[in-house]
């Protein structure tokens, strides 16, 4: 595990998350319009804050460091953090978090909490899993299945976090080296999964990641062929293979594979956060725009903050025995909900006028 990649992932996440909020939700031609500028942070005077993809993957890095390396502790410990997450009244929580989370304060244990969704909730948990334990599959497999049925029980949104969470170890595992290859990659992936229905239908979208990197295609143009011309969804089979593609067209320029996931608008900022975390992976902290970085104005979860809690995860002492949470001022979090609901509400009235 190199602390380089597990930094790289977490705050390649983050940036990206940032980036990409203004822009969710909002058509292709429409978030153009409205926020022609991708060189920059656009959410407050020109800065950046986290949404829920960050705050996720956060949680489930805490709940790493607390795990001691069992995978049902994990789980407790990551359910515990998603009830008081809950309580601080985030704003934009997805409906499957929604009603698992509530399932959870209502007595439902972390196994029966999960509702029936395949949206991109595990997506945002598996990039920092997969960094940290792809080197062990059968270790993988068993903390992804926590997090992903935490909250999410249809299980498309299982094997579409493994992709992910595959995805970000094979770009750490690769540094220094050539970049993984499409064709390579999904070979392998398909190996690991074994080809059930589930993952048949996920093969069906990244076979065709291939064709389109082979033959040049753009990010934009291959969520088009998608019928995803008018933004990416929130389901996970959508949301992966966009990711998966801006990844390995552009696996080492981390600018360059963010800006192509936003461009294809919908689910801007999961889909950029889910990119930003494989090729940070690959990248490391070095890789990401400095500007990009210290443009981030969110509070009590900083970018030094996200960045010390992957340190704090990267060195591993959790494998041998519980860790203390990275200290986080937790006090701050429902002020701080509040002030980032304000301003979505600005946002939301600012979509209401031209330009359309």
């Amino acid at each position: 595990m190199d602390s380089d990649s597990v930094v790289g992932c977490l705050l390649g996440l983050a940036v990206a998350d940032a980036l990409g909020l203004p822009r969710e939700g909002l058509s292709r031609r429409r978030g153009q319009r409205l926020f022609p500028k991708l060189d920059r942070h656009q959410f407050v005077c020109r800065r950046g804050v986290f949404s829920d993809d960050t705050e996720h993957a956060c949680l489930t890095a805490q709940a790493l460091l607390t795990s001691g390396g069992d995978s049902a502790t994990f789980q407790h410990h990551l359910a515990r953090r998603l009830r008081w997450w809950f309580l601080c009244l985030p704003a934009g929580i997805g409906r499957a978090t929604l009603r698992a989370c509530i399932r959870l304060w209502l007595g439902f244990g972390p196994k029966r909490s999960g509702v029936r969704s395949a949206g991109n909730g595990p997506a945002m948990r598996a990039p920092v899993l997969g960094v940290c334990l792809g080197s062990d599959l059968p270790q993988l497999g068993e903390f992804l299945r926590g997090s992903t049925r935490l909250t999410h029980t249809d299980p498309k949104a299982e094997y579409g976090a493994f992709a992910v969470a595959w995805a970000a170890y094979r770009s750490s595992a690769g540094r220094g080296g050539p970049p993984p290859e499409a064709r390579g990659f999904v070979e392998e992936l398909r190996r690991i999964l074994k080809g059930d229905r589930h993952s048949a239908a996920l093969f069906e979208r990244l076979d065709p990641v291939v064709l389109s990197l082979e033959t040049g295609q753009t990010t934009e143009a291959f969520a088009d062929s998608l019928g995803l011309d008018q933004g990416v969804s929130g389901y996970i089979y959508h949301t992966v293979p966009v990711a998966i593609h801006a990844w390995l067209r552009h696996p080492d320029d981390y600018r360059e594979a963010v800006q192509a996931a936003i461009r294809c608008g919908g689910d801007t900022d999961t889909v950029a956060a889910v990119t930003g975390a494989l090729v940070g992976a690959r990248v490391g902290k070095a890789g990401i725009p400095a500007e990009w970085i210290r443009d981030v104005i969110d509070w009590p979860r900083s970018a030094r903050w996200v960045e010390g809690l992957a340190r704090r995860v990267a060195e591993g002492k959790w494998r041998q025995g519980r860790q203390p949470a990275y200290p986080l001022a937790v006090w701050a979090l429902p002020l701080r909900n509040a002030l980032f609901f304000l301003w979505v509400l600005k946002h939301v009235f600012r979509r209401l006028l031209p330009p359309y």
